[in-house]
């Protein structure tokens, strides 16, 4: 069994962070990486000890959420605090930064940024960035390196398919195997 690919691997530990965070409107993770190992992850939320979107709802000015603290600047934040050197670390986003958090990396020192999903691409930001010399590549997460049972699922439906697909209709069976592609994006085994 292959070994899953570094980026994957840090990748997935950022879409892992966004499951913590408290937003109602956009989940984000973020995972500092220095020499293949973690430095520090963020996830968007409140400040600490404070009331959370999920909890109240936004406090929205000027279309923004101005409640949450985004994922960049809390990993960057938690390396601030406990004296963790950025300098030549790379960055692993669930979502492209936002022009704010852009500046901070930026600041930070971090030399590669990563990330899954295509976010209000700011033009700005991809400037600042290329001026700075600060790589991005966009490395969609593959979702099935997350679930460790994926192929033995995927293999166990296969499998029930073809069983069910002598007492079902054409249709049926077809429409079945429709969702089971859907499930597993595309990789089924016919």
């Amino acid at each position: 069994m292959a070994r899953i690919p570094w980026n994957q691997y840090f990748m997935a530990q950022s879409h892992l962070l966004s499951l913590r965070s408290t937003c109602t409107r956009l989940m984000v993770g973020a995972t500092i990486v220095r020499d293949k190992r973690i430095i520090a992850g963020g996830y968007n939320g409140s400040v600490s000890g404070s009331v959370h979107c999920i909890d109240e709802g936004c406090y929205i000015v000027d279309g923004h959420c101005v409640r949450t603290i985004h994922a960049e600047a809390n990993a960057l934040l938690q390396c601030a605090k406990f004296g963790v050197r950025t300098e030549g670390a790379h960055i692993y986003v669930t979502h492209f930064p936002c022009l704010q958090c852009t500046k901070q990396i930026i600041q930070a020192g971090i030399k590669t940024v990563y990330y899954a999903t295509d976010y209000r691409n700011n033009e700005y930001a991809i400037q600042l960035f290329q001026e700075a010399g600060v790589k991005v590549d966009k490395v969609p997460l593959e979702e099935f390196n997350i679930d460790p049972n994926y192929k033995v699922k995927q293999e166990y439906v296969s499998k029930l398919l073809k069983t069910v697909g002598s007492h079902v209709s054409n249709d049926e069976l077809a429409h079945l195997k429709e969702e089971a592609k859907q499930i597993f994006k595309g990789d089924m085994n016919e």
